[in-house]
Formats: structure tokens, sequence, C-alpha cells
């Protein structure tokens, strides 16, 4: 039992020694923005996030559904 925490002990630590280094190795201690409305090359290739291809999927929708009135 000891054994199996002391293992899992020394995971955590070596998974947070693993952060600070990145975290210090990083301009103003910051991590890249994961958004991929940041991500240069998916707006070059139209991706966007989903809140925003839904966004215009309900617009387009009801553009159609004004026209057709």
């Amino acid at each position: 039992m000891i054994k199996i925490l002391f293992v899992s002990v020394a995971l955590l630590a070596a998974g947070m020694a693993m952060l600070l280094v990145k975290v210090l190795g990083t301009e103003n201690g910051r991590f890249s923005s994961q958004h991929i409305h940041d991500s240069k090359a998916m707006r070059q290739r139209g991706i966007h996030c989903v809140m925003d291809q839904d966004r215009e999927m309900r617009a387009h929708k009801n553009m159609d559904l004004r026209t057709k009135i």
C-alpha cells in the first residue's frame, strides 16, 4: 500500500516538475492559446470553432426561411 502511494506521489511530482519547466520556458510564463480561432493555420483553412459554425448555420437557415415567405 505504501509502495503504491509513493509511486503515485512520485508520478505527480514528476508531472508538476515538467509543468514548471514548461511555464518557466515560455514567454511571460503563459501558455499559447489553444482555441481554434486563435490559430492562423485553422483560419487559413476556413475552420472555425463550433460556436461560430453554429451561428453561421443558423443565420444561413434564417435567410433561407425569409426568402421562402
